[in-house]
Order: C-alpha cells, then sequence, then structure tokens
C-alpha cells in the first residue's frame, strides 16, 4: 500500500537523503513501510539525543542535512539538546516526527507520548515547525526545510506528521519529485564597492572567519594572500587556512594576543562570524575592542546587525562574495602579514598554554600526524577546550566541537558515529572526558551494530576535571565534580568493542593505526596525570 509515509520516504530519497538516525515506535511504524523502497540507510542510536548528534555530525562532515525519525513526545523532548547545539552552531538538521492523531493531539486527555503543543516546543529550537495534514503539505514543508539548507542560514527544521495522516493512501499519479530549490544571494554591486573602498586602502587588514565561510575554503586563501592578511579562524572555521599557512591564526579570539591582533589592524573583514561570546570572549571579560573600519559579510541580514557596528555590511553567500572581492583586488600586495600572525601564533602557545593543555595539544597533534586524514571531533572536555584555543586542523570539516556555542556534554561520540556514516574512509577520532562519555556511553553499542571503525580517545581525569579547576579558581568548595568512574575498558569490550589503555604516551601512534584497521569502534583510555608527566 502507498501511504503518505510511503511517500516521505520517496521524497527524502529523491532530494538525496542516503542516511536517517532514528528509533521506531509504535507512533512512526508507518514512517518506515517506505524505507525498504529506498537506498537510504538507517541506524538506530540508544538514544533519541544521540540520534540527533549523529545527524549533526553527519551534517558537518557531508555539508548536508542530517536526518532524524523519532516518535512523539519523547522521541523530540529527548533530541532537543541536539537540536540546540546544531541551531547554535547554524548545522543542517531535518527531524521528522509524529505526532498525535488529528483531535487528538494537544487535548489534554492523556493520550500516549502527549504534549500540551509539540510544535510550539520545538519553535525555539529551530528555523521553522510545520504540521502536515495532506500530500501537500508534505510536499511544501519539505520544499522549505530543504529551501533553508540551500539558500539561507542553515539551522534545524521540524516537521511532525500525525499517525492518522501518515496513514492515508496516496493516488498513484503523485509522483515524488523534489522542488526547484534557491540559491544563496549574490553580493550586491554598491556593497562590493564600499567594501573595497576600504580594503584598497588598508596597510595591515585582518580577515575573521567563523562557520559560515567553511564554504568560501576554496578561495579564502587567495583573498588572505592578495591582502597579505592573518586570517583568525574560530572553532567552526578551523581548517580555512591549513596549519603550515602563513597567515593562519588558527586561535581563540578571545585570546589577549588575538586582541592585539584585532586592534593592530587597520581594516577588518569578517566572514560567516556571528562574534559570538564564546569565541569572542571565552573569559566573560567584556566584547573585544575593534577600532578599525569593518566588514561584514553574512548570510543572516538580523546576524549582520548584531555584536559590532560594521561600515559595509555585505549580506550574501560567503564564496560569492569572496569571489567578487578577489575580481575587484586583482593585485596582491605585500606587507608584514605573516610576521603579524606568526607573532600572535608564538604569544598564545607562550601565553595561554598551560601543562594541562600543552599535553593535550600533543595528543591532538601526535593524533594528526599518525592519520592526516582523521575528522577530530571534540567534546566538553579538557584536551578540546586546549584545541579551542590553539588546535591547527590541516583543512575543512576535519575539527569540530560541542565545548563552544551551546556547549554540551556526550556530544563527540554519537557525532563520530554520524561523521562515520558521511566519510566512511577517514578516520574519525572522538575526543572525550571520562564524565562527558558516561552521558552517552550506550552508543558505542550503536558503532559496534553499524561497524563504524570510529576512535574513541578518553581522557580520564576521573571526574569533571576542568569544572572542579573552575569552582577551585573561585574559592568554591569542589561539590559534584569528583564522580564515580567506571572501568571503560571492560564495559567497552562488554559492548563488542575494541578496547585499550595507552600505557605510555608514545604508544599512541600504534594504537591508533592499529584502531583504523578494525571494523568496529576502538576505545582508548588515556590517564590524564600520567599523560601530563610525559608531554605536559
Amino acid at each position: 500500500m502507498r501511504t503518505l509515509g510511503v511517500y516521505l520516504a520517496e521524497l527524502l530519497e529523491a532530494y538525496g537523503v542516503d542516511t536517517i538516525f532514528g528509533i521506531p515506535g509504535v507512533h512512526t511504524v508507518e514512517f518506515y513501510r517506505g524505507l525498504p523502497l529506498t537506498k537510504i540507510r538507517h541506524v538506530t542510536p540508544r538514544h533519541e539525543q544521540g540520534a540527533g548528534f549523529m545527524a549533526d555530525g553527519y551534517a558537518r562532515v557531508s555539508g548536508k542535512p542530517g536526518v532524524c525519525l523519532l516518535i512523539t513526545g519523547p522521541g523530540l523532548t529527548n533530541a532537543a539538546t541536539a537540536m540546540a547545539q546544531a541551531y547554535a552552531d547554524s548545522i543542517p538538521m531535518l527531524v521528522i516526527t509524529a505526532v498525535n492523531a488529528v483531535g487528538r493531539m494537544g487535548s489534554g486527555e492523556g493520550w500516549l507520548h502527549e504534549l500540551k503543543d509539540q510544535r510550539q516546543l520545538s519553535q525555539g529550537l529551530t528555523a521553522f515547525s510545520h504540521t502536515v495534514f495532506t500530500k501537500h503539505d508534505l510536499d511544501q514543508a519539505l520544499a522549505r526545510a530543504f529551501a533553508v539548507f540551500s539558500s539561507a542560514r542553515p539551522r534545524p527544521v521540524h516537521i511532525e506528521i500525525p499517525t492518522d495522516i501518515i496513514r492515508l493512501p496516496i493516488d498513484i499519479d503523485v509522483l515524488a519529485k523534489p522542488a526547484a530549490l534557491p540559491l544563496r544571494p549574490a553580493p550586491r554591486a554598491e556593497s562590493i564597492a564600499d567594501a573595497i573602498a576600504i580594503l584598497e586602502v588598508t596597510k595591515k587588514p585582518l580577515i575573521l572567519t567563523g562557520g559560515g565561510a567553511v564554504d568560501a575554503s576554496e578561495i579564502l586563501p587567495l583573498l588572505a594572500e592578495r591582502l597579505d592578511a592573518p586570517l583568525v579562524m574560530t572553532v567552526n572555521a578551523r581548517g580555512i587556512l591549513p596549519s603550515e599557512h602563513r597567515l593562519a591564526v588558527p586561535c581563540n579570539p578571545s585570546l589577549p594576543a588575538v586582541r592585539d591582533l584585532m586592534l593592530g589592524a587597520d581594516a577588518i573583514l569578517a566572514i560567516g562570524t556571528e562574534f559570538g561570546p564564546t569565541d569572542y570572549d571565552w573569559y566573560e571579560t567584556g566584547a573585544p575592542k575593534l577600532t578599525a573600519p569593518l566588514i561584514r559579510i553574512d548570510l543572516d541580514p538580523e546576524q549582520a546587525m548584531r555584536g559590532h557596528r560594521a561600515e559595509c555590511v555585505i549580506v550574501a553567500d560567503a564564496h560569492a562574495s569572496v569571489a567578487a572581492l578577489l575580481d575587484a583586488l586583482p593585485h596582491a600586495r605585500q606587507g608584514d602579514g605573516a610576521a603579524r600572525a606568526k607573532t600572535t601564533r608564538e604569544r598564545v602557545m607562550h601565553e595561554d598554554v598551560n601543562s594541562i593543555y600543552q599535553a593535550s595539544l600533543a595528543l591532538l597533534d601526535e593524533a594528526r600526524a599518525t592519520l592526516p586524514d582523521a575528522v577530530m571531533i571534540g567534546d566538553s572536555a579538557q584536551p578540546v577546550y586546549a584545541a579551542s584555543v590553539a588546535y591547527a586542523a590541516p583543512k575543512i570539516r576535519s575539527f569540530f566541537a560541542s565545548a563552544t556555542g551551546f556547549g554540551t556534554l556526550g556530544y563527540a561520540l554519537p557525532a563520530a558515529i554520524g561523521a562515520q556514516m558521511a566519510a566512511p574512509h577517514r578516520p574519525i577520532i572522538a575526543v572525550m572526558g571520562d564524565g562527558g562519555l558516561q552521558f552517552t556511553l550506550s552508543e558505542i553499542a550503536s558503532a559496534v551494530e553499524a561497524q563504524t571503525p570510529i576512535i574513541i580517545l578518553v581522557w580520564n581525569n576521573r571526574g569533571y576535571g576542568e569544572i572542579k579547576s573552575f569552582m577551585q579558581s573561585r574559592q568554591i568548595e569542589p561539590i559534584g565534580v569528583d564522580i564515580g568512574t567506571p572501568d571503560f575498558i571492560a564495559l567497552a569490550l562488554a559492548f563488542g568493542a575494541a578496547a585499550e589503555s595507552l600505557v605510555h604516551a608514545d604508544d599512541l601512534p600504534r594504537l591508533l593505526r592499529d584502531a583504523v584497521k578494525r571494523k568496529g569502534p576502538t576505545l582508548i583510555e588515556i590517564d590524564e596525570a600520567r599523560y601530563v608527566s610525559e608531554r605536559g
């Protein structure tokens, strides 16, 4: 029988969806009727939050929207944290849920999984939330969702379908054909001219980049070189310039050295960065002072008006805008850009990297050197905070983390599974603390079941080490941070994964090379005290 559920699967495949993350339930079984008729792969997490994090990781590595299929009520509420993380970082995610039947939803009568207003609950976590009542509603809702993903600031979209509507039979003449999607806007010639008027006379330009600049990474190095401008990368922009590039500044913009770099500039070009406090005011000492003329390129007109006021605003696609600037700046200039970038990098490593952070960066650098094509995915953990300060990713879509922005725990393991689905031939490394891993520990079973050879590096300080240090710095007696830590090796083996402890720091390359040869996940436990004593 061809139902709306079957039609949904057909439409998703037509839009290019190849992987869905979800847990079936009595309210969603009709969604699954059509999946065997497509080439879409289904991955089953152990918790709906895991489904959301998997979709997030898939989207960040592939550049395509990650898709979740969730039950009514708790399916959505369990995934809310993952949706909020994706919303904070502008990640395209399509969340499809069931909702109670027409006449039952929001009735207050206590139907299974009933919420007072499920759609309203998701509104604050999404670009939009829509309830489908007909096949035409479904067509339009999906077209709107993929229009957001293709042409606007990408954020989660929620589509809910009542349990009675999803079972409706569909006429045989209805064909699954996606709508023609709009393109991102091109820059206005007047805005480019205004930017050029500033850039043509600058002697010490600076480029600031955020996650919105990633799609321009192919040509951004050309612009940096043509302007001879150091290029600062927030966490979501790491890899736009490779680590060895003379103009690369893969450092947190909140650091004193980077703030001085901003103050010393006579023009600043900010591309796809929202100037958010978790990037630009990490230590909550106040937003950085910008005295130079500011040019902002952003896809979101509202965001372009938040934070620092710009002399020139270009509301357009980052790639098209950078291309237009390159066309208008045909000649390269020579200046002190490389020296300014080098001085900034050296100051950061000298002033802002303590022994734990030094050891953490050594860990990540050694993993990158051993597996150059790896995707490094960070949780909220001490090595990842160090990475946020100064980790140099080799290329785009090879490092991202939950430590900034929304700042959730437990993200890296399920996100790594999603990343592996998007890039099956690349090594995928999840970097987690022992506290964060316990949030989503059960997803090791999902990784085993899906035969994903992800690597889980567990930085074990037997508690919430970063929070404990913060409490002590505020003269607060540490409470609730020295938590019980299980035997991760035994647990990983019980799930069917491989697991080893890192006894000597020099053994890490061997353990990593052995891990990528396996068909399933590998957990490598790292004792913080021992590793810091060797590498810090």
